[in-house]
This record gives structure tokens, C-alpha cells and sequence, in this order.
């Protein structure tokens, strides 16, 4: 790193913290040349590869619009949205990747709408997945019918497991 006061080409890191829920490092370093300290901060740069090869940098705000469209007349406050766009960096973020394409973002985003609520998980998925025909949002709501029986069964059984057990 370059001293900001001599030019010198070398610098010597003497503290480093993270800052930004460890989405930045601070580091404290002195110049040999001059002994003078200064901070750099650094960044992880996530980028989105969109369908057509351009790269762009991540957005969370970009998620929270798109999310707030799918949500528009719902029940879901902007809490609740932001939390979920934080989610899915977070979910991007543990790729490891510097660059992710624009499709994991977007199934990043399914399912945690499809918890949040499933009347936006469906206006969402039909733009994303570019639905064609009602069957294709048939075919959807059979699925998530599918998902929310399993879950109803699965706490049955959890119910009767943990009667059993008391008993």
C-alpha cells in the first residue's frame, strides 16, 4: 500500500479490525519511509453477472425493490423485506465467489419469499421464471400445496412423537 504522504511503495499493517458486520477491514498502517500512520479500509466487491455477460456490483437495495414489488398489497412490512434481502447476501456472500450470476441471486430470493409469504413468492417467481400459461402457476401452486402439507405433516408428527414420549 502507497503512503499518502511520502508516495513511499510499501507500508507496514499494524492493527486490523472488521468493521460493517465483517463486510469491511479497517487497517491501521505505518510507512517506514516517513513513520507517519494512515487507515485504509477495505471491501469485499461482490458482482452479479447479468444473462447478458455484464457485470454489475451487487445491490441489496435492488433485491428490496423487487421484493416490495411481489409484496405490494401484501401483508409484509419493510422489516421483514429488508431481512430478507439481507439473507440472501448473506446467502451469496457464502459462495465465496467474487462473481455470481444474476440466476443464484434470483433463486437465492425464492426461498426466503416463499416463507415470508407465498401470494409475492408467486408474483416473483412468475416474472423470474417467466411464466407462460396458467398452467405454469398451476404447476407452481401444486407444489407449494405439496410443501405445506409436508410441513403440516411433518409438525403432526412431531406432536404425536412428543405425546408419546410424555406418555
Amino acid at each position: 500500500m502507497r503512503c499518502p504522504y511520502c508516495r513511499h511503495p510499501d507500508s507496514r499493517v499494524v492493527d486490523s479490525r472488521e468493521a460493517d458486520d465483517g463486510q469491511l477491514i479497517r487497517r491501521r498502517r505505518s510507512c517506514p519511509e516517513c513513520g507517519k500512520r494512515f487507515t485504509t479500509v477495505e471491501e469485499a466487491v461482490l458482482a452479479v453477472v447479468k444473462r447478458s455477460g455484464v457485470t454489475e456490483p451487487f445491490s441489496r437495495t435492488k433485491i428490496t425493490t423487487g421484493v416490495r414489488k411481489a409484496c405490494q398489497g401484501r401483508p409484509v412490512d419493510d422489516d421483514d423485506i429488508a431481512l430478507l434481502a439481507q439473507k440472501v447476501e448473506e446467502t451469496v456472500r457464502a459462495k465465496g465467489a467474487a462473481e455470481v450470476p444474476s440466476h443464484d441471486v434470483g433463486l437465492a430470493i425464492l426461498g426466503p419469499l416463499r416463507d415470508l409469504d407465498e401470494v409475492a413468492y408467486l408474483r416473483f417467481a412468475s416474472v423470474y421464471r417467466s411464466f407462460e400459461s396458467l398452467s405454469d402457476f398451476e404447476r407452481e401452486i401444486e407444489t407449494l400445496r405439496a410443501a405445506a402439507a409436508a410441513r403440516l405433516e411433518g409438525t403432526a408428527h412431531a406432536v404425536v412423537n412428543a405425546e408419546t414420549r410424555t406418555k
